[in-house]
């Protein structure tokens, strides 16, 4: 279906690199990504109840600063606002290895954070979507990693488009404890 959100897995010097673990996540202790966004400030609570090693890599690339500066690429209304593309159009992510998928049943919601990724399940890398309304078709099928706890009202101030013009970015992304 065209709506899904999805990346393609090119990426760049993957071979000495490995996806964060779940000991690493749990040693940080920080529980939040706040993202400074162009609209204002977003505030998600990591949820590594449902897929520890998406959070994990999350944190990693937030800390090294990866998501500083990279765009909303790709914004449908009524449905998400998607990022974490390096190259601002979902065709990249990281310098790390693909992820497996960790699907749980946590439903895709108002606020919902997820992985965005290609055809083979286990391709989510950097890219992730926040829901701006239910869509309840990706349940099951997408990794849902986090929640929206504050600035939704800033995530729907996101300029729309597929692409997007002049889109909106993650001025910062900072992991830290609330």
């Amino acid at each position: 279906m065209a709506s899904k959100p999805k990346a393609t897995g090119a990426k760049k010097d993957t071979a000495a690199k490995k996806p964060a673990s779940k000991t690493a996540e749990t040693k940080s202790g920080k529980d939040h990504l706040v993202l400074e966004t162009t609209k204002g400030k977003v505030v998600i609570k990591f949820r590594p109840d449902l897929a520890p090693n998406h959070v994990a890599h999350i944190k990693r690339l937030a800390e090294e600063g990866f998501y500083d500066g990279i765009v909303f690429h790709r914004v449908i209304d009524g449905f998400m606002a998607q990022t974490g593309c390096p190259h601002g159009t979902g065709t990249g992510g990281s310098n790390y290895p693909n992820l497996k998928q960790e699907f749980n049943p946590e439903p895709h919601v108002r606020g919902t954070c997820s992985m965005a990724r290609a055809a083979n399940p286990d391709s989510a890398n950097s890219q992730f979507f926040i829901c701006f309304d239910d869509a309840r078709f990706l349940d099951r099928q997408y990794t849902v990693w986090g929640e929206v706890v504050d600035g939704m009202d800033n995530v729907d101030k996101i300029k729309r488009g597929e692409p997007v013009r002049d889109p909106d970015s993650i001025v910062k992304a900072s992991v830290v404890s609330l």
